[in-house]
């Protein structure tokens, strides 16, 4: 397997072919691991070949961080398990948590809030202790919105007129794309992009490429030098460079190699790799063109 290690101002090539014998894997330099879900571990209802078999080969603690909030935390643990991953509820951390974080942080409790997006979501809302709301005139102060598999166009109405009314609008995620078993469907971003065009405004944004929730999920597993490992440039990877965190692209998803060497700075790898099996690869670097 072959790996490209990108650093912020040099292409450095790592590959099998230079790769010393006493050199450590991958991710023995990290105290911990942020995994994105959707392209990166699961496609849909299943795994990406030999993922779980990947993470049961490591020894370090763990996150699970996802822009994906169709879900609650202990469902995405549910699930991970189904699918032959070792996983707790209290290593999840979803971009509708993310969003009920900033929430809190300057709203009171038993304010009015609209949910766009999943039942689960809402329910993360209410045990927040907000009040949730079903329509525009009851006058919600803030509306969330997440994806929603069943989400219909009187749900985009009605947030879409209670932010034009002056609500507050934080949108978990801004991925215009879903990488399933079937192939790429529409994400929450695709959502998003027509609540603006609606409302002439932009939300704030909880999860990726934000380096908050980054910073909350290593924070949870006690990790001071974490790698961020997803599959998307744009959310991912440009969330590990706001936070400051190293990271790899991993080409089982949305982002490919090619997209990888042409980012900028703002949404540069530090590693490319094919998959995970990388993390436990013995690697040593060389300056040089990155191999392709």
């Amino acid at each position: 397997m072959q790996v490209n290690a990108q650093p912020q101002n040099a292409a450095r090539a790592v590959d099998e072919a230079i790769v010393s014998a006493d050199s450590g894997p991958l991710h023995s330099s990290y105290d911990g691991l942020l995994f994105d879900l959707d392209g990166t571990l699961i496609r849909g209802a299943s795994a990406v070949p030999g993922a779980p078999e990947a993470l049961a080969s490591l020894d370090l603690p763990v996150s699970f961080v996802t822009n994906n909030a169709s879900k609650a935390p202990a469902d995405v643990a549910q699930l991970l398990c189904s699918l032959g991953f070792s996983a707790a509820t209290d290593q999840v951390m979803t971009s509708s948590q993310a969003a009920v974080a900033i929430a809190e942080e300057s709203l009171a409790e038993g304010t009015k809030a609209l949910v766009v997006g999943a039942p689960a979501f809402a329910e993360l809302v209410r045990e927040a202790g907000f009040e949730v709301v079903s329509n525009a005139d009851e006058e919600p102060e803030v509306v969330f919105q997440g994806l929603s598999k069943e989400l219909t166009w009187a749900e985009l109405a009605e947030g879409a007129l209670a932010i034009r009314a002056g609500a507050r609008w934080i949108a978990s995620n801004t991925d215009t794309t879903l990488p399933t078993e079937r192939g790429l469907l529409p994400g929450n971003g695709a959502f998003v992009k027509a609540m603006e065009v609606t409302t002439g405004q932009q939300p704030e944004v909880a999860g990726k490429p934000g380096a908050e929730i980054l910073r909350r999920a290593a924070s949870a597993i006690g990790s001071k030098r974490p790698l961020v490992i997803g599959d998307r440039l744009d959310t991912d990877i440009a969330g590990a460079c706001a936070a400051q965190m190293d990271s790899l692209l991993v080409l089982t998803g949305v982002s490919t190699e090619a997209e990888a060497h042409r980012a900028d700075a703002g949404s540069r790898p530090t590693f490319v790799a094919p998959g995970l099996e990388a993390l436990s690869l013995p690697l040593s670097t060389t300056e040089g063109d990155v191999h392709t």
